[in-house]
């Protein structure tokens, strides 16, 4: 039986998120999880969602799990909040183990696989930044299961990764696109990448700093992963398999 669409009840009411269905009329074949950077909401990432309008796929905009200090609004995925003294900004990395459990217990497993029905490889994760970070903690902690894969944008794994976890590569499929001047993602953070996930595509964009996406040059990486990853059940004929 496919998934289907999920709801905000599927999931416990601790975990604060936003469903976007898939276009009009057409199934939800597909999940795509979308994880916010640090100090953002999921509000602009289901307006993300919306225009990214994939097919047969539904979005979920999930919000970090803790917020930030004193009236700063915004949410973050890391366990502490830590300045970095080289630059006076937060710390993007440190440690990830309330964010896995979120995405990996109460979304994936408990509410998309237990509840709504769906297969891990049915399930994609995007994130941007700290969103990515932990995004790729996820996959790489899952045992034993392949998900459809794991896009993003200037963030790589944490350095607190535990060691057990990079004993066997993950086969989750990861796209990570960053700057080529500037980026968060170093050499060193893609071979760790490598030692933990299978296969690892790594797209350089021609800008300063990580970002969001910006143009369709930056965009066609993306949507070619997704051509490939994202499953299809329209058009298949009656009785027959797909294979994937």
């Amino acid at each position: 039986m496919p998934g289907r669409l999920p709801t905000k009840a599927d999931f416990p009411a601790e975990v604060t998120l936003s469903v976007v269905p898939p276009p009009a009329s057409q199934p939800s074949t597909n999940v795509l999880i979308l994880l916010h950077g640090l100090g953002d909401t999921n509000v602009s990432f289901a307006k993300l969602g919306q225009q990214l309008n994939l097919p047969e796929t539904a979005c979920i905009a999930l919000q970090a799990p803790n917020g930030l200090i004193m009236d700063i609004g915004g949410f973050q995925w890391g366990d502490d909040l830590v300045m970095d003294q080289s630059n006076g900004e937060l710390d993007m990395d440190t440690g990830f183990q309330a964010a896995t459990r979120l995405v990996l217990d109460c979304v994936i497993q408990e509410g998309l696989i237990n509840r709504c029905g769906y297969k891990a490889r049915e399930i994609i994760l995007f994130g941007f930044a700290q969103g990515g970070m932990a995004g790729l903690q996820a996959a790489a902690s899952l045992d034993g299961s392949e998900l459809g894969g794991v896009v993003s944008i200037g963030g790589g794994l944490s350095h607190l990764l535990p060691l057990k976890s990079l004993e066997r590569k993950s086969k989750t499929p990861v796209l990570v696109c960053r700057a080529t001047r500037g980026s968060k993602v170093t050499e060193s953070a893609v071979s760790k990448l490598k030692d933990a996930f299978e296969y690892v595509e790594v797209k350089d964009w021609k800008k300063n700093g990580d970002g969001m996406m910006s143009n369709r040059e930056e965009m066609m990486p993306i949507m070619q992963f997704f051509a490939r990853r994202l499953l299809s059940k329209r058009g298949v004929p009656a009785g027959s398999v797909e294979l994937t």
